[in-house]
């Protein structure tokens, strides 16, 4: 089955970009460094931007919080610490500021009247979430054993041997209910303004049972799952995941390995049931867009920044259709 080519833009499409947006590979981190990779990523989205899309934007912050969490860490008998929930929110401000920049100068330079705004954005989930009794995703520095075993013990946390990166902390990885800034999003999405939102999952809530209130609780939310969760939401009708290869693959590494061009809800299942798609690369942005297109979604497509173009055209990346 040939790659369908998007010749009638969707009204909104949810872009989810992961942390080669803004840092990769071999780099230190700098605000130099970051600058420059979101200028390069703005001009990819510009791409959309002229071909008529609504755009709303996702993002990964794993080493930002990373670094956040080790200055944390560092300054801890001197300035007290703040918890991880409030670091989300640090790199949803400090990244959003990143890219909404590049994005106004590129608006700019087209003279594009359309404005961007970065929204710090809180995500619900269920407090009796399974994950919250089995904390699997890591967060901050390697550490030595010793070091390991110290801090579970004096700080609380929870922590496991990750096997090449040593011994770490990790938290629980709910699953997103809803964007609670949803209805705001999809307005200013919808007036044709590009929102950034949703950064590094998004913010984890909870909701106090007495009192109905939202509270943060330190865990990270998948950024791919709350980008699906977001792209049902503000009624998208295409999620667009970029990612570090041109498309998905069956036998990744291997010297039969497939680039699959279009792929149905029926096939993503049977494709999903039988392995192909590991938890910790392909399989949760897999899973994304399949729950978007259960939900309702019409389009999802997974490639790279540098083929977005050929991809839009149906030359390469995959392509996940929901009715066929």
């Amino acid at each position: 089955m040939s790659s369908p080519k998007l010749t009638q833009p969707a009204t909104t499409a949810v872009v989810a970009m992961g942390g080669h947006a803004f840092m990769q590979p071999g780099q230190q981190g700098t605000h130099a460094e970051q600058t420059e990779n979101v200028r390069r990523i703005a001009l990819e989205l510009m791409k959309l931007v002229e071909r008529g899309y609504n755009l709303v934007l996702t993002h990964g912050n794993g080493p930002q919080v990373g670094r956040l969490l080790e200055k944390v860490e560092l300054t801890r008998d001197s300035i007290p610490p703040q918890p991880l929930d409030a670091l989300v929110a640090q790199t949803e401000g400090s990244l959003g500021y990143l890219l909404q920049r590049a994005l106004l100068n590129e608006l700019r330079a087209r003279q594009i009247r359309r404005y961007v705004v970065t929204v710090v954005s809180q995500v619900l989930v269920d407090r009796d979430d399974p994950a919250f009794g089995d904390p699997t995703k890591p967060v901050g520095p390697s550490m030595d054993e010793a070091v390991a075993r110290r801090r579970e013990a004096e700080w609380g946390w929870t922590i496991k041997d990750t096997g090449k990166r040593g011994w770490r902390r990790v938290v629980p990885s709910p699953r997103p209910i809803k964007v609670i800034q949803r209805h705001m999003i999809r307005e200013t999405a919808h007036a044709g303004h590009i929102v950034i939102a949703g950064g590094g999952g998004g913010i984890p809530m909870t909701k106090e049972p007495a009192s109905n209130d939202y509270v943060g609780v330190e865990a990270v939310i998948d950024k791919d799952l709350t980008s699906s969760v977001l792209a049902t939401d503000v009624n998208a009708e295409l999620l667009i995941i970029l990612t570090a290869v041109d498309g998905v693959y069956l036998h990744w590494g291997e010297p039969h390995q497939m680039r699959l061009g279009a792929v149905t809800m029926a096939e993503c299942r049977r494709y999903i049931e039988a392995g192909h798609f590991p938890k910790g690369s392909m399989g949760p942005k897999v899973e994304a867009i399949y729950g978007f297109l259960q939900r309702g979604g019409r389009r999802g497509l997974i490639t790279d920044a540098e083929s977005l173009v050929d991809a839009l055209e149906g030359r390469t990346g995959t392509h996940f259709v929901g009715k066929i």
